[in-house]
């Protein structure tokens, strides 16, 4: 497929009816592209430090080796910056753009709006912290909607219909996916040929374009697994009824906490992804405060990957290479004093 094929196949809204996605559109040369976007995009995404386990202070129970993929430390505090640039490349600078989203998309998003001086707005969850929405409107001048999760899908479609706005999805778009792949290539740059890539997933755009770039490079045999929480997992259901769904998702992990899974997500964790494996938010809550002592801080959301491996859900690592990718750190102080010492 041509680049320009990719933006063929892109869904517009109405947002709940979505056609049949092409995972054929997604090729390595579309991803390389995209990389390539990603780089040189003026919003400044970085190329995040990824550190041997060896060369930080966490207690390791783990008989393999791992790598920390720093997402924590990317511009904007997650990985969502990569996908961001991408998509507002290949979109008309003159649009009104509406996106749903609990904090680290909408965070990127109205970075990116205000950087391209763009009128953007973003329809949050009322669960999301309300600390969040504050950062978007006061940091950023981007307008906030707060409505309860199961209203997130009527909020967007209101405002594409009757305020001409265009919707810019924030996971379910192959122009994001083609962004969040270029965390794949710098994988491959550190460790060319790894056995096993562990990756959080929400929506599942992250780990749709992390196990496309990887496996479209020729690593054939690397295992990749998505981490959903036992309470918001839209993938390891969509897996199982092999179609993807949605459910009434509660996780202390919010951003991992999508009202369905994406279908283009689905379809290319299908194809390049071994497995979906759940962990409770104890567990989750355990891997905050654990990376935390160490000094990385690393919001809920971004740290289901390190809770799964830590806790034995990843299985036949022994003496193997092992990436994990720590995906966001926008966590507050209010946030972290509840969690254990």
């Amino acid at each position: 497929a041509s680049h320009s094929s990719i933006s063929d196949t892109r869904v517009c809204p109405p947002v709940s009816n979505m056609e049949e996605p092409a995972a054929d559109s997604i090729t390595l040369e579309v991803l390389t592209e995209a990389r390539e976007t990603v780089t040189c995009s003026p919003l400044g995404v970085i190329n995040t430090p990824m550190i041997p386990w060896c060369q930080t202070t966490l207690p390791l129970h783990v008989p393999c080796n791992i790598y920390l993929k720093l997402e924590n430390m990317q511009r904007t505090g997650s990985f969502k910056i990569r996908g961001v640039a991408n998509q507002f490349s290949r979109r008309s600078k003159g649009d009104h753009f509406v996106t749903m989203s609990a904090g680290n998309y909408g965070k990127s998003f109205a970075y990116a709006s205000k950087h391209f001086g763009i009128k953007g707005k973003v329809v949050m969850p009322d669960t999301a912290p309300v600390s969040r929405s504050l950062l978007i409107q006061q940091t950023f001048g981007i307008e906030v909607e707060r409505v309860p999760t199961s209203c997130l899908l009527n909020a967007v479609n209101r405002c594409v219909r009757e305020d001409n706005m265009t919707f810019m999805h924030s996971y379910n778009d192959p122009d994001l996916i083609a962004g969040h792949a270029s965390l794949g290539f710098e994988i491959l740059e550190v460790v060319p040929n790894p056995e096993v890539v562990v990756v959080n997933c929400g929506g599942g755009g992250l780990l749709a374009g992390v196990a496309a770039a990887i496996k479209l490079s020729g690593c054939e045999k690397t295992r990749i697994y998505g981490v959903e929480p036992e309470e918001a997992c839209t993938m390891y259901r969509s897996f199982i009824e092999k179609r993807p769904v949605g459910m009434d998702s509660k996780s202390i992990a919010a951003g991992l906490a999508p009202p369905s899974a994406g279908a283009l997500p689905y379809v290319l964790c299908q194809k390049y992804v071994e497995e979906i494996v759940l962990v409770t938010d104890e567990e989750i809550k355990s891997a905050v405060s654990t990376l935390y002592k160490a000094g990385l801080v690393v919001e809920p959301s971004g740290c289901a990957a390190l809770a799964a491996l830590v806790n034995g859900k990843i299985p036949d690592v022994t003496g193997k290479n092992v990436v994990v990718v720590l995906s966001g750190g926008n966590i507050g102080k209010d946030e972290l004093t509840k969690f254990p010492d």
